[in-house]
């Protein structure tokens, strides 16, 4: 037999045995990376809100234009100086033009109102002074003692309490998150005889912030949950 040949199908027949040797090894190391734990981290504050929009709205009624033109001009004079009187900034207030209405022109329905003409107000107030604008709304029966009426279809010019410093908080809520859901595979790990391994995959959640209660809409509940992927290691 050629020598040659002997030598080539003694190297063949080693390569064949380590990789005999190796082949189970490498199934196991790549089975260990099949070996993941999937977990979420939660975040919750409660922040103030930092910004608030306050629309106060009021009706006049009066048989005669002029008059009511009057005594809209006068009300929205009181209303400001309402709110001058509590902090509130004439910069950071707002008055619509009034939306008039004449029942003799209404088609529908009968002449059955006591007056004539009714005209619709809004005065807005948009500003940070949130504890401000809290203290004039339990002042609120000021102005009905000044004969201004106001409130109704809350659901058409609802009050508004936003929390803008998301930006100041994100950074130590997404650690937060993180942390947790780093705690939540170290005990998985453990129950299961394993180590926590590197990160494999790992997503951020979007925040969400929404009122605490529907009682104090100006306290907000901030909330991010994030979702990480460990290896397990034996």
């Amino acid at each position: 037999m050629d020598k040659g040949k002997m030598l080539n199908g003694l190297f063949i027949m080693i390569g064949l045995i380590v990789l005999g040797f190796m082949f189970p090894r490498a199934v196991e190391k790549n089975r260990s990376y099949d070996r993941t734990v999937n977990v979420k981290g939660l975040c919750e504050r409660e922040v103030k809100a930092d910004k608030v929009i306050w629309p106060i709205v009021y009706k006049v009624m009066a048989d005669d234009v002029q008059v009511l033109y009057n005594q809209t001009s006068s009300s929205n004079d009181i209303i400001v100086d309402f709110l001058v009187s509590g902090g509130i900034s004439p910069d950071e207030i707002s008055v619509s033009v009034p939306k008039i209405s004449d029942k003799l022109a209404n088609e529908y329905g009968g002449y059955d109102r006591a007056y004539r003409y009714i005209a619709k107000n809004v005065v807005t107030v948009y500003t940070d002074k949130v504890d401000d604008v809290l203290a004039l709304m339990s002042r609120q029966s000021e102005l009905l003692k000044k004969g201004i009426i106001t409130g109704g279809e809350s659901w058409e010019n609802p009050v508004e309490f936003r929390y803008e410093g998301l930006n100041d908080v994100k950074p130590e809520m997404i650690e937060e998150a993180t942390k947790n859901a780093r705690e939540a595979a170290q005990k998985f790990a453990k129950d299961s005889d394993s180590e926590l391994g590197k990160i494999k995959t790992a997503s951020q959640g979007t925040f969400t912030i929404e009122d605490r209660d529907s009682n104090t809409p100006h306290i907000k509940k901030v909330r991010i949950v994030t979702s990480v992927t460990y290896y397990l290691n034996n």
